[in-house]
């Protein structure tokens, strides 16, 4: 296959590069507060909103007096490779977040230091119960959960009204209102980056399908099983319904959603802000006429989609470990949270899920709903060796620009089961 040399040179450099952090042992420890200590923060994407971000730089600095943080963003595109690099040496980052599917791979490494003393001080079993196990391996505890979220498909109500599409009770009937409401409004019915396969899931799941399962002790790939193609199918029908870059990502997808270059757009529920007002908080046209609605399933109902959000974990190469565990504890606590709550991300605690609710009241029943059928990729520590290899990326361009379905999806499952089984 094509992809085999990538796949082998990409397992390669993960297990050199995480080599020289097994263990979970911490490099050195300076003591909180250690003058002249700078403790690097690695956030990734914008989710985080600038008060939460103000917060904890405040808060560290107050409670650490002389030491400083800085917060350094990073891009989810090639977050695997780049952070397996960034965490093999003397320089690297302190504080990490990592998305949920990725975290198993970096704490059966031993990449990140045991944070099993901080759980109860961290939440306890006030935790999300999933992310817990994501940050969890062989019975210690590495990698605190960080916020969460659900998709929610978010719609222009004037262009369905234009249009005369109603919203939809099923799977079959969100597909076919994507081409009519191309057709009548001229832009896309539905934004579809070709590299958002994280959009692609429900799809293979309603319809049976599903990316990998493991049968015994091997993981076979099933995204070439007619229930998955079905799926795909339908998929590639949005696609063409859509005027979004066949090569682009979801990043910023609400962008051209909020100018009306679409009338549907499916994003996580903290998209709302983004889309209510632009990058200077001003009011966009597209508050007057927004609407929301969770995903149908195949037979009605809300439809599996794919439970997104981060975890945070100190890297065992940082050379501050106290001073990383402060900034932690800071980031779990309530306060912190709750700004997290209030900009739509669910928060790390579950006691304060209700602020969500209060935050984005519009949204409330909506993100309930699709929360309630939320699902993960396969539970794999080298899922993630799957993603750095943006193997998903790649085939869903290739759909996105007329390719064959069912012999581009065998192609996959062979490269997807040569990782999780390598």
């Amino acid at each position: 296959m094509k992809n085999r040399k990538l796949i082998g040179a990409l397992l390669g450099a993960s297990a050199l590069a995480l080599a020289g952090c097994a263990g979970g042992t911490p490099s050195s420890d300076d003591g909180a507060g250690a003058d002249g200590a700078e403790l690097r923060v690695w956030l990734v994407g914008t989710d985080t909103p600038q008060e939460a971000r103000d917060y904890l730089v405040d808060t560290f600095e107050a409670e650490n007096e002389g030491a400083a943080l800085v917060i350094e963003e990073q891009q989810w595109t090639g977050l695997v490779d780049l952070l397996t690099t960034a965490m093999s040496g003397s320089e690297s980052p302190d504080v990490v977040e990592v998305g949920n599917t990725q975290a198993a791979a970096f704490t059966s490494a031993g990449a990140f230091s045991d944070l099993s003393d901080l759980y109860e001080t961290l939440g306890g079993d006030d935790l999300l119960p999933g992310f817990v196990e994501a940050g969890s391996y062989d019975g210690a505890f590495y990698a605190a959960p960080y916020y969460s979220g659900s998709r929610v498909v978010f719609y222009n109500t004037g262009m369905y009204a234009e249009a005369g599409v109603e919203v939809p009770k099923t799977l079959d009937e969100y597909v076919a209102n994507a081409t009519a409401l191309a057709e009548a409004t001229g832009v896309s019915g539905v934004w579809y980056p070709g590299k958002d396969w994280y959009n692609a899931l429900p799809f293979i799941w309603e319809n049976g399908g599903e990316v990998a399962v493991l049968d015994g002790d091997e993981w076979d790939a099933q995204l070439s099983s007619p229930e998955s193609i079905a799926g795909l199918e339908q998929v590639a029908t949005l696609m063409a319904s859509s005027q979004a870059p066949k090569d682009g990502d979801e990043t910023e997808a609400w962008v051209p959603f909020r100018e009306e270059q679409a009338a549907t757009l499916s994003a996580p529920s903290w998209a709302y802000w983004s889309i209510v007002a632009d990058e200077d908080q001003a009011e966009t046209a597209l508050s007057e006429s927004l609407g929301s609605f969770a995903l149908p399933g195949a037979d009605g109902g809300a439809a599996q989609v794919f439970a997104g959000g981060s975890n945070i974990a100190i890297p065992a190469a940082s050379q501050n470990q106290e001073l990383a565990r402060s900034a932690v504890e800071i980031m779990l606590s309530e306060e912190y949270q709750s700004i997290l709550a209030g900009a739509g991300l669910v928060p790390a605690l579950q006691s304060l899920g209700g602020e969500v609710a209060a935050a984005t009241p519009e949204l409330a029943a909506v993100v309930a709903e699709a929360a309630a059928n939320a699902k993960l990729t396969p539970a794999s520590p080298k899922w993630a060796d799957v993603e750095a290899a943006q193997l998903l990326q790649d085939f869903f361009v290739q759909i996105a620009s007329g390719g064959d379905i069912p012999s581009l999806a065998a192609e996959l499952d062979a490269d997807i089961e040569a990782i999780l089984n390598g």
